[in-house]
């Protein structure tokens, strides 16, 4: 860290082992990410405040280069665990941790990207034994179930409407799933 780390603990006077503690969490979160240019930790202890009853909070706040942050600022209301000082530090600091997995991944441009579902036409229908083709972009034809039709919408296929759809492997070959109808324009 570029600025140490501060920490501040309201309405009690910490242990060695509490101190420790959360001077050790902050370590690791330096240890994972050398990134971080501050941080700041602060331990409530209970009856502070009205809504956490007698349960510990701990909030922790981490400044990251480009105007990054992480904030962990609510405990959860009505769970007995956070009675245990221990068991705030530690589920706090790995809230702290999983924010700064993500913060981090940003800032290496390993953004996640969901990987859109295909489109395809349907080209025939057979409703009375309640299946269907659908033609890929590409030129493929595969066969679907009205059971993999999501909203009872199988009643509204016929030749010509765009569907989206999972591809996956059937027993006879390549069959479709999740089939949503599109809308106007191509929109769900």
């Amino acid at each position: 860290m570029q600025v140490p780390a501060q920490f501040d603990f309201q309405g009690f006077e910490p242990t060695q082992q509490q101190r420790a503690l959360i001077e050790q969490k902050m370590d690791s979160l330096e240890r994972f990410c050398d990134r971080i240019i501050t941080g700041r930790v602060v331990m409530k202890g209970p009856g502070q405040r009205h809504q956490t009853g007698g349960q510990y909070e701990v909030n922790i706040h981490l400044v990251l280069p480009d105007g990054r942050e992480v904030a962990v600022e609510r405990t959860p209301h009505e769970d007995e665990r956070f009675a245990d000082p221990a068991y705030a530090i530690d589920d706090a600091f790995s809230r702290a941790r999983r924010q700064l997995q993500d913060a981090v991944r940003n800032m290496q441009g390993e953004i996640k990207f969901h990987e859109s579902q295909p489109i395809g036409t349907v080209t025939r229908m057979q409703p009375e034994e309640g299946y269907g083709f659908i033609e890929t972009r590409d030129g493929r034809e595969i066969y679907f179930h009205r059971n993999s039709v999501l909203g009872d919408a199988f009643a509204h296929l016929k030749p010509g409407v765009r569907v989206t759809f999972a591809e996956e492997m059937g027993d006879k070959g390549p069959q479709a799933s999740t089939i949503r109808l599109l809308g106007k324009h191509g929109l769900r």
